[in-house]
């Protein structure tokens, strides 16, 4: 089995979810495949001193940045994000900016992408980030095709991934891609990440990122909304049960959630029928009928807008049933 050696880079005030979760996923990767060296993983600051983790936690690298290097490039490079990558030691910048483009993958997690951004290694490229910097990266950096809503986006040889545990759902996709399906499942279910997410899944939940509506009718009717998709949800009924008309419940809807009531009952139907799909066995069928769809060829046009894909392709996929773990 070829190796694929991994380099993290380390700095102060990094996230330490950012660098542990994707090391978890590469070193299990190694054992599921029975060989522990497939991933040879090496961390690695400037001076090769320690750094301390925004949460405190101190991290003692295996080398410097430069000698990490110095008998060629990793094939994955993984740039962590945390409140460091805000004001950067501007050496760590120059570093990124000669050696990050040898590298056969370059990865980020979480606002490593802000890293990556000020090294101009996105420029011209897709990319995400933690939700609550993607203002920032695109204003920062107009240059750089800023994505907020996927959980990690893939652009050839360059990947980003959006906050702390996305970084784990974009190792997991590196390794189906390296060694296969089975071995990355494995490492899932070792992790107790049962739900593989796929890049395209949104960072929020239709319920996260709608506000929640300030008026109690409305309020309630999201909670409603979200326990019967397979109730009639047009904006006709809706209104009937917030005891209000049409015209007044859309705009006080929209108005309150920032969100459309289509839109929004959409996204709760989809999250219905994607979790459904990846943790029953029930039928295609039963699944478009109990998320409101009424049949398969209209959940699979939903799927496929949003998606990219199918419900049987996504149920393949994605379906992850519980495994013990000895």
């Amino acid at each position: 089995m070829p190796q694929r050696p991994v380099l993290v880079v380390l700095f102060d005030d990094v996230q330490s979810l950012d660098v542990t979760g994707p090391v978890e996923v590469f070193a299990g990767a190694g054992r599921a495949a029975g060989d522990p060296s497939a991933y040879p993983i090496r961390t690695a600051s400037l001076d090769g001193g320690p750094v301390r983790t925004r949460s405190g936690l101190r991290l003692l690298p295996d080398t410097a940045l430069d000698d990490a290097v110095a008998d060629g490039p990793p094939h994955t490079l993984v740039v962590p994000g945390g409140e460091g990558t805000r004001t950067p030691d501007p050496a760590l910048i120059d570093w990124l900016r000669v050696h990050a483009p040898e590298a056969g993958r370059l990865v980020s997690v979480c606002t490593g992408a802000l890293l990556l951004a000020e090294a101009g290694l996105l420029d011209g490229h897709r990319a995400t980030t933690h939700w609550n910097a993607c203002d920032h990266l695109a204003r920062c950096h107009p240059e750089v095709d800023v994505d907020p809503d996927p959980i990690f986006v893939r652009d050839g040889r360059l990947s980003t991934s959006a906050g702390v545990t996305a970084g784990i759902d974009l190792a997991l996709a590196l390794v189906e891609e390296d060694l296969g399906r089975d071995v990355a499942l494995t490492v899932a279910r070792h992790l107790v990440v049962f739900l593989r997410r796929p890049g395209n899944q949104a960072q929020f939940s239709a319920q996260l990122s709608a506000q929640t509506a300030r008026r109690e009718p409305l309020r309630d009717l999201q909670a409603w909304i979200t326990e019967h998709p397979e109730a009639d949800l047009s904006v006709d009924s809706l209104a009937a049960r917030a005891r209000l008309s049409p015209r007044h419940f859309a705009r006080a809807f929209h108005a309150e959630t920032g969100t459309p009531p289509g839109r929004y009952v959409d996204r709760v139907r989809l999250e219905h029928a994607r979790r459904l799909l990846e943790e029953s066995s029930r039928g295609v069928e039963e699944v478009a009928r109990a998320s409101g769809y009424g049949t398969p060829e209209a959940m699979r046009r939903a799927f496929l807008k949003v998606l990219g894909t199918g419900p049987a392709e996504y149920r393949r996929r994605f379906h992850s049933p519980i495994d013990r773990v000895n």
